[in-house]
């Protein structure tokens, strides 16, 4: 991953695995990040490959490599790299000797499990995120009674929740009484178990089994592979098969 200086403060952070640009954004300006011991809050900043770039007093620096793996996160497990009060993390269930420079694309809630993807690389992390890309996210999700056709029709249409903008789903697919097939393209923060909560459901599992053309296949819990970066570039580009258009409503 060649760079070219001076690079802006946010993109050097993002390429030495701190997370999206808009993640490392968020740590410029609560002043956790120094450069050449000087505290930083301007995102307007460049550094030179000479620089010594520290968030929270450790040294940050880009890999020469660049990764992408595609993870089943097991339940119980939580997608941030840190918290207090957590001992499990997804990130250390992959094994690689670079693994602190990897951080999460998205998120999975510590109750859901499936896939979910893992880069050094924040500028492709910020294209996956973000909604304009139109990726979608396919879901199982089993609930304790029945669900009804009229509740995921509504959905399909948008409903307000707890924010001025609509929390929706692009298509669904009944799989049983109990079971339904959930696909997004957005994923706001908890969308799918706010939506199901909103018509009184109760949620007992919930999947994430593709990402626009990654899908979970016999991924294991726990279980990760390798993503090519033409298999990433394929996904940005919208070149997939796998969306399976379609399947379902």
């Amino acid at each position: 991953m060649k760079l070219e200086y001076p690079i802006r403060l946010q993109a050097y952070m993002a390429k030495s695995g701190c997370g999206s640009r808009r993640f490392c954004e968020t740590l410029i300006t609560a002043g956790r990040v120094t450069v050449n011991t000087k505290r930083v809050t301007e995102l307007g900043t460049k550094v030179n490959e000479d620089d010594v770039v520290m968030v929270d007093d450790e040294l940050v620096e880009p890999s020469d490599r660049t990764y992408y793996y595609a993870l089943h996160k097991p339940k119980g497990y939580v997608c941030t790299n840190y918290d207090p009060n957590e001992k499990l993390y997804a990130r250390d269930l992959i094994t690689i000797r670079d693994k602190n420079l990897l951080f999460n694309i998205g998120r999975l809630d510590k109750e859901s499990s499936g896939l979910i993807l893992f880069t050094n690389d924040g500028e492709v992390a910020q294209k996956i995120m973000h909604p304009s890309e139109q990726i979608e996210k396919e879901y199982l999700v089993n609930c304790s009674t029945e669900v009804r056709r009229i509740d995921l029709e509504e959905a399909l249409k948008g409903i307000y929740i707890d924010i001025p903008q609509p929390y929706r789903i692009k298509r669904f697919e009944l799989l049983s009484k109990r079971w339904v097939r959930i696909v997004l393209t957005e994923g706001k923060n908890r969308e799918i178990r706010k939506i199901f909560s909103f018509f009184g459901y109760d949620i007992k599992q919930l999947v994430r089994v593709r990402i626009g053309n990654q899908e979970l296949e016999d991924l294991k819990p726990g279980e990760f592979r390798l993503v090519t970066g033409a298999e990433i570039q394929s996904m940005l580009a919208g070149d997939t098969e796998k969306l399976k258009q379609g399947r379902g409503r």
